[in-house]
């Protein structure tokens, strides 16, 4: 099974492959980011976003695309821009009939380093450790989106590794191993994205 992650942005996409091998084990097949220049107009940003994802997409098409869910709480004006890339990711996953799975920072850091306080370097390191990688996979965009897809790659195991889900986007909160950190607040949400 081919899992692409995405940690959506509007300047810098993270995109993460993570091939899970019958054995269950789990390998970066490609990791990096897709950049648009900012000095374009948003919808020729959007244009690139959707060419470049539409070539990762027929390049190495995966099982599932497993996306960051978007948590702003205080900058609208960075909110609806990276909403509107990630409505596009979404649409050239729609289009290239990958079904697409969502989980929240928290879940991704709750999942990967085992609690939802995890600072970004803790999370690296345990993506490094998970696919016994050299090192911290750069940029952070990328290693961000391989944890997104390892994510996701949990959350079949504890289904006793069925294929991929066909759902929506949503909270996973009720699934995945170990639920929602209720003690986490809405600033600590920000500081993932």
């Amino acid at each position: 099974m081919l899992i692409l992650g995405i940690d959506p942005g509007t300047a810098t996409i993270g995109y993460g492959f993570v091939n899970i091998a019958p054995d269950g084990s789990a390998e970066a097949r490609a990791y990096g980011t897709i950049r648009t220049d900012r000095h374009l107009s948003m919808p020729e940003r959007l244009k690139v976003l959707h060419e470049d994802i539409t070539t990762l997409l027929r390049q190495y098409p995966p099982d599932v695309m497993a996306v960051e869910e978007l948590f702003f709480f205080r900058n609208v004006n960075t909110a609806i821009p990276v909403a509107q890339a990630r409505g596009v990711l979404l649409l050239a996953a729609a289009q290239a009939g990958v079904p697409v799975v969502g989980y929240t920072p928290m879940q991704i850091k709750l999942t990967i380093a085992g609690h939802g306080r995890a600072q970004k370097l803790e999370v690296q390191e345990a993506i490094r450790d998970l696919l016994d990688l050299e090192s911290i996979p750069r940029p952070d965009d990328a290693a961000d989106a391989l944890s997104v897809a390892l994510t996701h790659w949990h959350f079949l195991e504890g289904q006793g590794g069925s294929a991929a889900p066909t759902v929506e986007i949503g909270p996973w909160a009720a699934v995945l191993p170990g639920g929602a950190d209720p003690a986490l607040s809405q600033s600590e949400h920000e500081g993932w994205s």
